[in-house]
């Protein structure tokens, strides 16, 4: 099909060129927005629902439940646990399946535990265990995170691939921060009247519509599976076989940047599902949801800054003193947390707190950059000097590949989400407070710094980026 050429229509593009300037200046560019602009809704609804936890724990207790800390805590953590280990699965789906049919699908999922959750809380005699398994359930939206930036890579350019993917997954990250924002206001009133359910009341007389914490999302995912299921495209050129996107098991460079991933990404939705109760638990006297919010949001709006950062400094460079910025902001945490219950700082512990946040955000943006850079470069190296059409092919293994790795490592990032809430529950129960989580913290960001400077960043890296 030459350029001057109509480009497809209806759901499926088989044409598709983004890297030729007069493909992607006629049509290309205009259908990548708009996939990406209906991607960024489904993916902040998924992170909405799946960190839902985070915010409900904080007030289950008070509606007439009496789970402890530590039960808590792991009612923040399963999400992160399914959703992580669903991700190693969802990573593969788009090259499958297709975009737009996976998105919609896996945006219509999220009806499940947000109804289940809804009718469970206004029910007193609701067992623990229901609530795990709502929990694990609601990792269907920490899944749709490796589909989603799957998908969104293979539309745009190598060029603008960091800002893309940064934009789909920060505003996607927002998800958790609206939602920590919102549920603390639609459960103070019946926001769907009589057909809501009844209040919970509270001991001080008051009352909560906990329910409204799931009910909330329904309207607005079933808005969305539909956008997703008329407006989204699906590339015939991205479609691949699961054996055909397994090569990624052997390659190094997936490996390296999983444990890059977990550090960045990993931190950032740990520390957003923890947060809550780390303030709860650390600060009794401060009323944690009035500021859980706000970690999230700003880590979630400088994720695009980490991604066009690293297309105009270098993704490794980007990522390396992230790192250093990371493990300063740890120890300014610490600094300010109260010390055998008494003293501490709150806003102190704040502020730099919203600091670690923002490192997060930045890493998060920079190291997915760094991943197609990576094998874009390892796949010209060997068809260096080779005929047209194997350096061709090349080119489209290489997109196929980067794909799959993003969306891997997103599941090996999600793990985050699990291991840190539970890292911080296990502190506390064995020293009574956070520090030894923090400190674990530290030493794995040391291994990431060499890590990244070893294989991408130092002069004479083998894979520069």
């Amino acid at each position: 099909m030459s350029v001057l050429q109509k480009p497809d229509k209806g759901p499926v593009i088989h044409d598709w060129r983004p890297e030729d300037p007069a493909f992607w200046g006629s049509s290309g560019k205009q259908t990548a927005t708009r996939n990406l602009w209906i991607s960024i809704p489904a993916l902040l609804l998924a992170f909405a629902v799946w960190m839902v936890w985070s915010t409900v724990i904080v007030r289950l207790n008070a509606i007439g439940f009496s789970f402890t800390t530590d039960q808590l805590f792991w009612l923040a953590a399963l999400p992160g646990l399914s959703g992580a280990t669903l991700r190693v699965f969802y990573s593969f789906m788009v090259p499958i399946f297709g975009g737009r049919r996976w998105t919609a699908l896996s945006t219509a999922s999220l009806l499940l535990p947000s109804i289940w959750m809804g009718f469970a809380v206004q029910d007193p005699s609701t067992s623990y265990s229901v609530f795990v398994l709502i929990a694990l359930l609601c990792g269907f939206g920490g899944g749709n995170f490796a589909s989603s930036m799957s998908n969104i890579s293979f539309f745009y350019p190598k060029s603008q691939q960091g800002t893309a993917l940064g934009l789909n997954a920060g505003l996607g990250n927002l998800g958790v921060s609206v939602m920590q924002f919102c549920v603390p206001l639609v459960i103070t009133f019946g926001v769907f009247g009589f057909m809501g359910g009844s209040p919970q009341a509270l001991p001080d007389g008051g009352q909560l519509w906990l329910q409204n914490a799931g009910f909330i999302w329904v309207p607005f995912i079933v808005l969305v599976t539909v956008l997703a299921w008329f407006c989204m495209n699906d590339l015939s050129s991205a479609r691949a076989s699961f054996s055909e996107q397994a090569v990624i098991f052997k390659r190094k460079h997936n490996w390296l940047m999983c444990w890059l991933y977990l550090a960045t990404f990993g931190s950032f939705i740990g520390f957003s599902a923890a947060f809550p109760l780390l303030i709860k638990t650390s600060f009794p006297d401060v009323i944690a949801l009035k500021f859980a919010f706000l970690g999230p949001l700003v880590g979630a709006l400088v994720r695009p800054l980490g991604g066009w950062l690293a297309d105009k400094l270098g993704g490794a460079k980007v990522t390396l003193w992230n790192f250093v910025a990371m493990i300063a902001m740890v120890f300014g945490v610490m600094h300010f947390l109260p010390q055998n219950g008494t003293g501490g700082n709150f806003y102190g512990f704040l502020g730099l707190f919203m600091l670690l946040f923002i490192t997060t955000g930045v890493g998060n943006g920079s190291t997915f950059r760094m991943i197609p850079v990576i094998f874009r470069t390892q796949h010209e190296k060997a068809s260096a000097g080779k005929p047209p059409a194997v350096r061709e092919q090349a080119l489209k293994d290489a997109g196929k590949e980067s794909a799959a790795v993003l969306g891997f490592s997103s599941a090996m990032g999600a793990f985050g989400a699990f291991f840190i809430p539970k890292s911080f529950g296990s502190s506390m129960a064995l020293t009574g407070g956070p520090e030894m989580a923090f400190y674990m913290f530290v030493g794995f960001y040391l291994s990431c710094i060499v890590v990244t400077w070893w294989w991408y960043a130092r002069k004479g890296a083998a894979t520069p980026c």
